[in-house]
């Protein structure tokens, strides 16, 4: 039963993308009484003056102007699965024509054995072995994605196709990718199946990049892994990818690990530096319900943990408006309400007064304490009441993105619903 399980998941999983990009809260918050709907919207976003700049940046985009604005997304297994990240990433991409950036930072997580996002193919072979950095037996160099995939043998051959939402439009060609892992040895060789394709080959030896310049734009992309050296040690760390383009637009980035918490993510010896490679304009910080869920939980910490990041993003960029997302009401093992959701929302609001950012307090929205359980009778979560179904993802991505929007909207003074009527119907 399991293994069925698995593989119903995992078929869901794939097809999601191709699912049509409804909008769904005008039709369903009859059905739906137990989500306090009022609740939702952007907290303090007016007091931070990061936020002011994001938005007249968003609306020189919607408008058709010409800008770059990049968010980051980090979270555990909601966001490594991609799904209601995927959703914002594509409004926000399809607002306008000048909307679509590149698809940037990704990670091949096929080949750590772990579950890829629909929205793009990863085929590989040879043998790979997984190390995430939420799990406490693993121990290994890792980066900005909090997974690294070790490979020990001769030769790996490695596929990427990126497709976004619609695997019949060219949505993210590039004409530059990177690949993250540990250049600083030299066991291993990177080449690709077309050499006369890369016309440029570029090392970063502090954020542990290659950057292959391509001679034209592709939609997917073949290259090899290849031992040169070999010693009795040799392997090679895959840390990720970065797919680029010279379009101008929102440029989406989710980074997510199953189990991803704070402490976990400070295990990431290039975390830093990889991080502080971009100049992120929003940056989504949903880290939590791993923090929360086991009882040694320590509040101190997790809000020390909030303020280390927010101090980072700044330095990598000070204009930078955070967002602080409360994580969702969930239960201990199948069997209890987790009651310490609550005092990390108590610490995220501290944090958001002290460092002037802005707060969108999901547990709120979902009902509170026990909330869970009615998602879950609604077909809204699935046994676990940590994670969400299609549905719950969907109605997740649609809530923060009315939230965005309305505060977008009453920052520039606009009229109520014209940013949102804009995007859903673009």
């Amino acid at each position: 039963m399991k293994m069925r399980n698995k593989l119903l998941f995992c078929a869901w999983l794939f097809a999601l993308p191709m699912m049509a990009q409804t909008y769904v809260l005008d039709t369903i918050q009859d059905k739906y009484s137990f989500i306090n709907w009022k609740a939702n919207g952007i907290k303090m976003a007016e007091n931070s003056p990061a936020f002011k700049i994001l938005f007249r940046k968003l609306d020189t985009i919607a408008k058709g102007g010409e800008d770059d604005l990049h968010i980051f997304h980090i979270g555990g297994s909601h966001i490594q699965a991609d799904i209601y990240s995927n959703r914002l990433r594509s409004y926000l991409q399809m607002m306008s024509p000048t909307a679509k950036g590149q698809r940037g930072f990704i990670y091949p997580f096929s080949i750590a054995k772990t579950n890829n996002p629909g929205n793009y193919k990863v085929a590989f072979d040879g043998e790979w072995t997984g190390y995430r950095c939420s799990v406490r037996k693993d121990s290994v160099a890792w980066g900005l994605s909090g997974v690294t995939a070790v490979f020990k043998d001769s030769i790996s051959n490695v596929k990427l196709k990126v497709n976004g939402n619609n695997y019949h439009e060219k949505m993210y060609d590039f004409n530059k990718i990177r690949v993250f892992y540990d250049n600083w040895s030299t066991d291993y060789e990177i080449s690709f199946k077309q050499d006369s394709l890369v016309t440029d080959i570029v090392s970063n030896k502090e954020a542990h990049f290659t950057e292959f310049t391509l001679q034209k734009s592709v939609e997917e992309i073949e290259f090899c892994i290849r031992k040169i050296e070999d010693t009795e040690n040799a392997e090679f760390l895959m840390m990720g990818i970065e797919l680029m383009n010279e379009n101008k637009g929102i440029q989406y980035t989710s980074i997510g690990v199953n189990g991803g918490s704070f402490s976990y993510y400070d295990r990431c010896a290039y975390f830093d530096d990889q991080l502080l490679l971009y100049k992120p304009d929003l940056f989504i910080v949903s880290v939590g319900t791993n923090d929360a869920y086991h009882p040694d939980f320590n509040p101190q910490e997790y809000k020390a943990y909030y303020t280390g990041l927010i101090k980072l993003i700044q330095k990598a960029n000070p204009d930078c408006a955070v967002l602080l997302t409360v994580p969702n009401d969930s239960y201990y093992k199948k069997k209890f309400p987790n009651p310490r959701t609550r005092i990390a929302r108590k610490m995220i609001y501290e944090v958001a007064k002290e460092q002037q950012m802005a707060v969108w307090d999901f547990y709120e929205i979902m009902g509170g304490f026990n909330s869970s359980q009615s998602w879950y009778k609604n077909k809204l979560m699935p046994r676990d009441r940590i994670h969400f179904t299609v549905m719950g993802y969907r109605i997740k991505a649609d809530l923060l993105l009315q939230a965005l929007a309305h505060s977008w909207e009453k920052e520039l003074q606009l009229e109520p619903n014209t940013i949102l009527n804009q995007i859903i119907n673009e």
